[in-house]
């Protein structure tokens, strides 16, 4: 027999509250296990803690999350901003059990205008790694593309990446229909160049006064020097700034603000976000916190504000449709973190109230919506149950797939669906080396024999699907088989998905696991299912091979010539703007670059030009 646990004391709240400072700060709590069930700020860390234990009545969710706390452990930190910034990257890191979370796997699209001799505007999504200015963010990919395309007709920068932009030889589309100065070739100095750069910038930051003021000025002095051209074209410009400026107010003045309200049904819920920047309506984003049992409006957008605006530069004003817990701690932690006044409203009129309202309705739409979707995925589970013969909804779904081009660059994808749908954190690429290549069986058993080593070695945490789904055949069912029954996995609904005739969508076969075939139909809410996560995986594969495929293009003939390392590949790329331009230039522009003598650089057009034998050596033919 095993030990007999003792009992864990029982957590006094009130004492360990006492013993806290009256300082800013992070509270966790945990259960007995160690679990962490909860993650908040405080203004003075013994009056929040406090209030927990006190005699006030809790909501229900509160009293269950209290049943089990064994321990607390807390952060002083400097201010009340820099606790909002700590607990939001807990709750983020950590994802604690009884906070509400903001999900959202998707990068926010900014507007970019890199730094360099000739600055170029395009869309940005991802990680701020390229040097230069990074505008927004913006609700919507949309919403940048449109004013990217406002951007480009009035000031005429760039849109072009290096590459293309180092190798042009005459001007492009985007010149002769007017979007584009054409710098690449010669037609605008380097100087207007940067006026239209500076004036963009002031367009991109609100300041459309001040450039309108900036282009009189220069369109004055156009016409006093007779540059009757130069200055009509300034002239339309000023118009063109000045009808946006004509509707981009709101109750009668430039607004920089954003609107927010919430919706909420049972346990879901969502928060419509509108958004303005001087003026300009950026359009609408719809959010899906994960509430945790909260069901408290109030409560989940307040941690919405939190999470979001700790991420990304808040506006000067954000609009909400009901007060929250805490607003003024909000509002001071968000003022302090942006370096000026940020104000927190619930009460307004006019326009506000309009667009308010807006915002409301617009929320209540769109979790109907999504709950319809949330049922008709209900369905489609329910009817692949039934199909299957399983003994309970599926809860989690994967599906592997192989992609390759005549056997170069082969990958395996795997995607999860979970009730609610595309698991997308738990995707999974695996880079198939070691076989034949174009061999797709081979392929499919190394892929799921590393999937599914952690169970095959008895790991007690292995994560195991309900169902399986194969993108292929019999053969590769069976490769999958003999996985299964290799690592001894059971309780795995294990499915084939065959393409019919002529590859024409609802004409799949289902290759059952008792060896039956099943051809449910394009009306089959199960075969949809199967579909939609068979299309994932295969676009996911697609994806990940095209990437190792391009990567392999344009990296390997460098790593392979001796003499060029990481330092001098990295200059090469960075100084021509990438293999292209590489491959173009002559060996005189090589042999420019710093670490490349003319001996190298003559190695270096051999081999990019298929004149070496042997580009690892240098050795070249007899």
């Amino acid at each position: 027999m095993g030990k007999r646990s003792s009992p864990v004391p029982e957590f006094d709240g009130r004492e360990f509250a006492a013993s806290q400072p009256l300082a800013p700060g992070v509270y966790r709590m945990f259960d007995a296990d160690g679990g962490l069930l909860y993650v908040g700020k405080a203004r003075a860390l013994r009056n929040r803690v406090g209030s927990y234990f006190n005699a006030t009545p809790k909501p229900t969710r509160i009293m269950a999350m209290l049943a089990q706390v064994a321990r607390i452990e807390t952060t002083v930190t400097r201010s009340e901003a820099d606790a909002l910034l700590l607990e939001n990257q807990l709750i983020k890191s950590l994802q604690p059990r009884y906070n509400v979370m903001l999900r959202d796997d998707k990068s926010y699209p900014f507007v970019l205008l890199t730094k360099e001799q000739w600055p170029r505007l395009a869309f940005h999504r991802g990680p701020r790694a390229i040097p230069g200015r990074y505008f927004g963010p913006y609700p919507s990919a949309a919403s940048v593309r449109e004013t990217l395309n406002l951007m480009h007709k009035l000031f005429r920068l760039r849109s072009c990446e290096d590459s293309v932009f180092r190798n042009r030889s005459r001007p492009c589309l985007q010149y002769q229909i007017g979007r584009c100065s054409a710098p690449c070739v010669g037609l605008v100095d380097e100087r207007d160049y940067a006026d239209s750069v500076r004036r963009a910038t002031l367009f991109l930051e609100g300041r459309s006064r001040e450039l309108g003021d900036e282009l009189g000025a220069a369109m004055q002095a156009a016409s006093d020097a007779l540059e009757f051209e130069q200055a009509a074209r300034l002239r339309d410009l000023i118009a063109t700034i000045r009808k946006l400026q004509a509707r981009q107010y709101v109750d009668g003045r430039s607004a920089d603000l954003d609107v927010l309200g919430v919706a909420m049904q049972g346990a879901a819920a969502c928060v419509l976000l509108l958004a303005f920047r001087d003026g300009r309506n950026l359009g609408t984003r719809a959010f899906f916190p994960k509430t945790n049992g909260e069901d408290s409006a109030a409560e989940v957008l307040a941690a919405f504000v939190s999470q979001y605006y700790a991420e990304q530069p808040p506006p000067a004003e954000i609009v909400l449709d009901g007060d929250i817990p805490e607003r003024e701690l909000i509002e001071r932690a968000l003022s302090e973190h942006a370096g000026r006044r940020v104000e927190l409203r619930t009460s307004v009129r006019g326009e506000r109230a309009a667009h308010l309202e807006l915002v409301r309705r617009n929320a209540q739409l769109t979790l109907a919506t999504e709950l319809a979707s949330s049922s008709a995925q209900q369905a489609r589970a329910l009817a692949l149950q039934e199909l299957l013969d399983l003994p309970a909804l599926p809860a989690r779904i994967e599906c592997f797939d192989i992609s390759h081009t005549m056997g170069e660059a082969t990958v395996a994808s795997c995607v999860v669906f979970d009730a609610q749908g595309p698991v997308r954190k738990q995707y999974r690429r695996y880079n198939i080396a070691g076989i034949e290549p174009g061999d797709d069986y081979a392929a499919m058993h190394q892929a799921l024999q590393r999937r599914f080593r952690s169970a095959a070695e008895g790991e007690p945490d292995a994560v195991l699907p309900d169902v399986l789904l194969i993108d292929g055949g019999a053969g590769q069912v069976a490769q999958a088989r003999d996985v299964l029954t290799d690592a001894g996995i059971t309780g795995v609904a294990l499915v084939g998905v065959a393409k019919g005739p002529e590859r024409r969508p609802g004409a799949e076969t289902l290759l059952l696991a008792d060896g039956r075939e099943v051809q449910p139909g394009a009306a089959s809410p199960a075969l949809q299912l199967v579909q939609q996560v068979r299309d994932e995986a295969h676009r996911f594969a697609i994806t990940g091979h095209r990437g190792k495929r391009q990567k392999a293009r344009s990296s390997s003939r460098l790593e392979d010539i001796a003499g060029i390392g990481p330092r001098r590949r990295a200059a090469l790329l960075k100084h021509f703007g990438g293999l292209q331009g590489l491959k173009a230039a002559p060996v005189d522009e090589l042999a420019k670059v710093e670490g490349i003598n003319r001996a190298l650089a003559q190695r270096l057009w051999d081999s990019l030009h298929g004149l070496a034998t042997d580009a690892a050596t240098g050795e070249g033919g007899k």
